[in-house]
C-alpha cells in the first residue's frame, strides 16, 4: 500500500500539468514607463510635480529621461522609449507620419521669449515681431548663445531666423549644445541674448541678470504634444504603459495638474488638451 502511494505522487508530480509553476512565471505587465521629454518640462519642475499623481493612481513608474525635442524624438525613432514629450510640432507630425509614433495629442502650451542684458546694447524693446528682435541683435553683432543641440527651442531659433532672412554666423553668435537653464546662466555670466521657453525662465529668473527684451507676439507660440511610439514597429515597448500616461496627462485631471503648477505664483504652462488650438 506505501508503495502503491508513492508511486501516484511521483505520477502526479511527473506528469500532471505544471498549473501552479505557470501561475507563478507568468510576466506581469511592466510598470515603468520611459519617457523622452524637452529639459524644460523638467528644468521648470513641472514633471517632479505632476508625476507622482499619475503614479499614485495607476502604479505605474515613469522614468524620465530630460534631453532636446529632438534628442528625445531620436530615442522614439530608435524605440529606446516609450513615450514622447516634446515642443516642436513640425518634427512630431513628420515623427508620426513616418510611423515612428501611434498619434500626436496636443498636451499644454507657453511661450518663448527674447532675453538680453538690462543695458539692452540691441534696443530690442519696441521691436514688433521676433524676427525683428533677432534682427537688431544681428545688425549690431551683439552677443548671442543658441541652444546649438537640435532642440524644439533650437528649432525655433532658426526658424525665426530664416523669417528674417538672415544667417547668423561669426564670433557673436556662439551655440551652446547645451540645455536650456544651462544657456541661460552662460547669457547671463556675458551679458548676452538667448532663446529660452518661459517655463524654464520663470524657473531660475531670480537668479539671472538677464531680462525680458522681447515676447507676445504669435511667432512665439510653444505648443507641447506627447506620442507614443509605435508598438507595431517596436513589439517590445511598455505601449500600454505609454497610453495609460498619456491619456491621463489629456484627461481633466492631467490637465487640471498641468494648470495649477506655479512657480513664485505664477502658471508655467497652459492646458490645451480640448481646444482648437492644440493644432498648432
Amino acid at each position: 500500500m506505501k508503495l502503491f502511494l508513492t508511486t501516484a505522487l511521483l505520477s502526479l508530480t511527473l506528469f500532471s500539468p505544471p498549473l501552479l509553476l505557470a501561475k507563478e512565471t507568468t510576466p506581469a505587465a511592466p510598470k515603468i514607463i520611459k519617457m523622452a521629454t524637452t529639459t524644460s518640462t523638467e528644468n521648470s519642475g513641472l514633471l517632479q510635480d505632476i508625476l507622482p499623481k499619475f503614479e499614485t493612481k495607476t502604479g505605474y513608474s515613469v522614468h524620465v529621461i530630460a534631453v532636446g525635442s529632438g534628442k528625445a524624438l531620436k530615442m522614439g525613432e530608435d524605440g529606446d522609449v516609450d513615450v514622447v514629450l516634446s515642443h516642436a510640432p513640425a518634427a512630431e507630425k513628420e515623427f508620426v507620419a513616418k510611423g515612428f509614433g501611434d498619434q500626436r495629442y496636443p498636451v499644454m502650451y507657453n511661450d518663448f521669449i527674447v532675453l538680453g542684458p538690462a543695458a539692452d546694447p540691441a534696443a530690442l524693446k519696441g521691436s514688433t515681431t521676433a524676427p525683428e528682435a533677432l534682427g537688431k541683435i544681428a545688425s549690431k553683432a551683439a552677443l548671442f548663445i543658441s541652444r546649438g543641440d537640435d532642440s524644439g527651442t533650437h528649432k525655433k531659433e532658426l526658424a525665426l531666423w530664416e523669417t528674417a532672412k538672415l544667417k547668423p554666423a561669426g564670433d557673436w553668435y556662439r551655440e551652446a549644445g547645451d540645455g536650456m537653464e544651462k544657456v541661460i546662466q552662460m547669457a547671463g555670466e556675458l551679458d548676452a541674448y538667448t532663446l529660452a521657453d518661459r517655463g524654464t525662465w520663470l524657473s531660475v529668473a531670480d537668479k539671472s541678470p538677464l531680462k525680458i527684451l522681447h515676447a507676445g507676439d504669435k511667432d512665439l507660440f510653444n505648443p507641447y504634444g506627447i506620442m507614443a511610439v509605435s508598438q507595431t514597429r517596436y513589439p517590445d515597448i511598455n505601449h500600454a504603459g505609454a497610453q495609460a500616461l498619456i491619456d491621463w496627462m489629456v484627461s481633466a485631471e492631467g490637465q487640471q495638474a498641468i494648470g495649477e503648477f506655479k512657480v513664485n505664483g505664477t502658471v508655467l504652462f497652459t492646458p490645451n488638451a480640448d481646444t482648437s488650438t492644440t493644432a498648432q
